[in-house]
């Protein structure tokens, strides 16, 4: 399955994507796409009222916003240089552990939403991602037994602003929470539609030329690494997102000078099987 949700920020309804393409209002489930939802079996019991109700859900008008697929979370976590190529272009060590750190859950907005520059920013930054979402709670899980805790995946934009993330002091995660750093989807396609995450093409544009375009083949740690890891230092519930890292070709390393995000800029991203998702950068309106 794919799920969506769609409508006004802050007010958005449950929905799917069906095999054609064609965005559908689910509403009448009664649940929205949350932790309760992952976590009493909901996959399954969509699946199920599916084979009766789909063919009757009213489809979503076209112009409708799409947003997140999920509701707020209760952590986004990411993954840092788990790209060889990525730590190469940053002159960093491959890791030889995962570096994790955490991105704020209120940073989270649709995969068209604006990327809002923040307030004295001068490097902000892309990263297209693999998203992994975590489907029930998970605490001490081993590597083996991992892919049981996954609900599916999304495409992500872990947006940076490199001089908060690298020179403000303390740990990343104040250059990676401003609102609209997070925008992810345009859905959650459960794990049966994405049979190898290991080999897929992830890429992202910006003003219409290449600047990122690799596969998740180039991972230093894979999925099931990541997730088991992750669990031995806090517990994963469901809704959680793993946010994979990103490859080469972030605004930071490119030759012979960096480049950031500006006003007005347009960024397009993508991952097979995943969708696309296209964002205007803008100066924040509340800086």
């Amino acid at each position: 399955m794919k799920l969506i949700r769609f409508g006004e920020a802050g007010k958005e309804k449950p929905g799917i994507q069906d095999i054609n393409g064609r965005n559908l209002d689910c509403s009448t489930f009664g649940e929205d796409w949350n932790e309760s939802f992952l976590g009493t079996d909901g996959l399954s019991r969509l699946s199920s009222w599916l084979q009766t109700n789909q063919s009757s859900l009213p489809e979503i008008p076209v112009n409708s916003r799409i947003g997140s697929p999920i509701t707020r979370p209760s952590k986004i976590i990411c993954v840092g240089l788990n790209y060889r190529m990525h730590a190469a272009e940053s002159g960093m060590a491959v890791p030889e552990v995962p570096i994790i750190f955490m991105k704020a859950t209120s940073s989270l907005c649709g995969p068209y939403d604006p990327i809002f520059i923040p307030k004295n920013s001068v490097q902000t930054d892309w990263e297209v991602e693999l998203a992994v979402v975590i489907g029930k709670r998970a605490k001490y899980v081993s590597a083996e037994n991992a892919y049981e805790y996954i609900a599916g995946y999304c495409l992500h934009n872990d947006v940076s602003e490199r001089d908060f993330q690298l020179r403000h002091g303390g740990q990343w995660v104040k250059g990676k929470s401003a609102d609209h750093f997070a925008p992810l989807g345009p859905f959650l396609a459960t794990k049966e539609e994405i049979p190898d995450p290991h080999q897929l093409r992830l890429w992202l544009k910006l003003n219409g030329k290449i600047l990122q375009d690799s596969n998740t083949s180039d991972l230093v740690f894979d999925i099931p690494t990541l997730v088991s890891h992750i669990s031995q230092y806090m517990t994963l519930l469901p809704g959680d997102v793993i946010s994979t890292g990103t490859p080469a070709g972030v605004g930071m390393g490119l030759k012979p000078e960096p480049k950031y995000l500006e006003n007005g800029d347009i960024v397009e991203l993508g991952i097979d099987g995943l969708g696309i998702s296209r964002q205007v950068a803008m100066n924040d309106p509340e800086a």
